[in-house]
């Protein structure tokens, strides 16, 4: 919808980033300095925070401790794993967020998260749209994983690569410092999409690389996977680097941590991952007298900040930034994406929109073309891909030595 006014809201979904906050800062950044929004507002903790009616009033923050979000990790706003069902199931949390939006005069909503997040995004766009309620919707992506559909990349997954890749070769120094052998199972994050354990195999290109590479887009056999361990240990003196992504599934599909272990699920639904690493330590010690020291680089592979892509701080702010000027512009309904500039010889992207029905609940996976046989890691065309998304320094304020983050007021907005 075209020439709206009103209030500007913005809010942060699933799991965090280093960058995230980037994004929140572009948009309210733009949001504070176009005169068609008359006021901007901080949901707490997602869509459960617009039900709850808990608004931070942005216009009450210093400038100084916004800019300070282009370096700060985590959701500052506070996120949340909320789930909706269709409008036509259940429609009172529909009927509650509709309400709060014309209460607040809310005309611009931008949603910042991955998939389920966009799925949200997606929903209460189209109740917008059924009940004919004029607010322009937006989702801005996130996520780590970069499974996002219909975008390059994501935010937030070439910080998380630059980590991962860093931490590799710090554990090939430490693994090939004695005489002796040394195995180590690495494990990734990535339910369905391999995106970050990939990264792992980055510091190949320096001599540093791991061994071993094993995806969730190809079939886990734990037989073969020992094999493989064996074999390399072999020839190598003993000195195995394995990368195992959480998600690996058996060829039927199902996740082998799950198999091997108990796992709950989320409010989505989705199986919570993660462990596997150390339950196949287990078995290479009791069934082939192996000594595996499993590794989990866990949250610290979305919270780094420290080591943070300034090209993923960048790209991160103007997808807020160009998310907003959209919403104000009179789009809908869309999502910003990523499209890498394949005229340009220098590495470039263009912040273009996308429907949000493509992305919501959509997962974009590691091409099969790209990965090599016999789990031996990756082939040039996913090196080309992710070495410009990791590269540049954040050169992020400090304090006493260490880190200076945002301090924000959350003063709660009121009418």
């Amino acid at each position: 919808m075209k020439d709206l006014k009103g209030t500007f809201l913005f809010a942060q979904s699933g799991g965090p980033t280093s960058v995230i906050n980037a994004s929140c800062c572009g948009a309210l950044m733009e949001a504070l300095k176009n005169p068609n929004v008359t006021q901007v507002l901080g949901a707490e903790y997602g869509v459960k925070g617009i039900l709850e009616e808990r608004f931070f009033d942005i216009r009450k923050e210093d400038s100084y401790e916004l800019e300070l979000l282009k370096y700060t990790p985590s959701s500052i706003l506070g996120s949340c794993r909320y789930k909706l069902k269709d409008f036509s199931v259940d429609e009172e949390d529909y009927l509650k967020i509709l309400n709060v939006f014309k209460k607040y005069d809310i005309r611009f909503f931008l949603y910042n998260g991955g998939n389920d997040s966009m799925d949200t995004c997606n929903k209460i766009s189209k109740y917008f749209e059924y009940k004919g309620y004029n607010c322009n919707v937006i989702g801005v992506p996130k996520t780590i994983d970069n499974d996002l559909y219909g975008t390059d990349h994501c935010p937030g997954y070439g910080s998380a690569s630059k980590f991962i890749a860093t931490s590799l070769m710090e554990i090939y120094q430490d693994v090939h410092v004695y005489d002796q052998g040394r195995i180590v199972f690495v494990e990734i994050m990535g339910r369905n999409a391999g995106w970050l354990a990939c990264s792992a195999m980055i510091p190949e290109i320096k001599g540093f690389g791991p061994d071993l590479l094993y995806l969730p887009e190809q079939p886990f056999d734990l037989d073969k996977f020992f094999s493989d361990v064996i074999d390399v240990s072999k020839k190598k003196n003993g000195k195995v680097i394995a990368v195992i992504s959480e998600g690996v599934k058996d060829k039927g599909g199902n996740y082998i941590s799950e198999s091997l272990s108990n796992c709950k699920s989320d409010s989505f639904g989705h199986t919570q991952l993660g462990g596997i690493c150390e339950v196949l330590a287990s078995i290479a010690s009791t069934k082939y007298n192996l000594k595996v020291r499993p590794i989990k680089l866990s949250l610290l592979q979305r919270c780094s900040a420290h080591i943070a892509s300034l090209t993923d701080i960048n790209e991160a702010y103007n997808a807020g930034k160009y998310a907003c000027k959209y919403a104000i512009e009179g789009y809908t309904d869309k999502m910003v994406v990523f499209e890498r500039d394949k005229n340009s010889k220098e590495y470039r992207i263009n912040y273009v929109l996308s429907d949000l029905s493509l992305a919501a609940n959509n997962e974009k996976t590691v091409p099969l073309e790209w990965i090599k046989d016999d789990n031996k890691g990756m082939k040039q065309e996913f090196f080309d891909y992710v070495l410009p998304l990791i590269n540049g320094k954040s050169e992020y304020p400090t304090e006493d030595g260490l880190p200076r983050y945002a301090r924000l007021k959350k003063v709660l907005y009121k009418l």
